[in-house]
């Protein structure tokens, strides 16, 4: 399988979830126990494996998924996970972070549902900003050693009271998952989802000195003019810029920085010798 089927499948459970008219306390629930149905086959490596199985039949497969979740958790999530295993995924890791990934996007359906979802996003970046890729700190929550209930106590230590409720859950989550890579991914990702399903683009912008908001503003119409669609800018003021301003939306980068073009001058001078 391609990644872009594995991408449509998500899509599938993500429509689904979307679809169920569920309200933001229901979301929330659902969210939850998804991250419960990854975390019990992340423990059960046979039933795994059975279950993102293709060449079983697939009813044969959604059958003994409902066996084992029926009056555990709600009929909403039930559904989800029986659609999840009928689909067809690379391996069997796959389904797990199908089901990680579709939890997320459930909490993520309830801020939006409560209104809350800007906030959890400015949440999200915010502490992704103060995540050094090689500080102690990042260390410690990425650090595969260090249990995982101690790594979700020293999260909770930094943000109690500091966030709220769902913003909490997503990052203990992240902390927590056997099948993370690095929390300042994992933010990323999450960023990422919460664009998605309000059909936009976060644009993460890094300039010397604070945009102002007409600044902003104009940045931000340029931007939805040369991507076609609605776009969020998310600001980071980094004085070793210099000057300009450096952009990234996704995995491209536009950098119009002044330390950009002192790098290219003294690369270019290093290559006349």
């Amino acid at each position: 399988m391609t990644r872009a089927a594995g991408q449509a499948a998500l899509e599938q459970l993500r429509r689904q979830c979307d679809g169920a008219g569920l309200t933001a306390g229901e979301l929330d629930q659902l969210g939850e126990e998804l991250y419960g149905i990854a975390e019990v086959l992340l423990g059960r490596p046979r039933l795994r494996r059975l279950l993102a199985n293709p060449a079983t039949d697939d009813s044969a497969r959604a059958a003994v998924l409902t066996g084992l979740l029926r009056g555990r958790v709600s009929a909403p999530a039930v559904a989800l996970a029986e659609l999840a295993v009928t689909l067809h995924w690379t391996s069997p890791w796959g389904l797990v972070d199908a089901l990680e990934a579709t939890g997320d996007h459930a909490l993520l359906a309830a801020a939006d549902a409560d209104g809350s979802l800007d906030r959890v996003e400015d949440e999200l970046f915010q502490f992704g900003r103060i995540l050094d890729p090689q500080s102690q700190l990042t260390g410690l929550f990425d650090e595969a050693s260090v249990p995982a209930e101690q790594r979700v106590r020293l999260l909770r230590q930094l943000l109690d009271g500091k966030v709220g409720a769902v913003t909490l859950r997503l990052l203990e989550h992240a902390v927590a998952s056997e099948r993370r890579r690095g929390l300042v991914a994992a933010i990323n990702a999450l960023l990422e989802t919460s664009a998605r399903r309000r059909s936009r683009s976060i644009a993460r912008v890094v300039s010397a000195a604070p945009l102002t908001a007409a600044q902003a503003a104009r940045l931000e119409a340029a931007l939805e003019r040369i991507y076609g669609q609605s776009v969020s800018l998310r600001q980071e003021v980094e004085p070793a810029v210099r000057g300009g301003l450096v952009v990234r939306i996704g995995d491209e980068v536009i950098d119009g920085s002044v330390a950009a073009r002192f790098a290219a001058v003294r690369q270019a001078l290093a290559g006349t010798r």
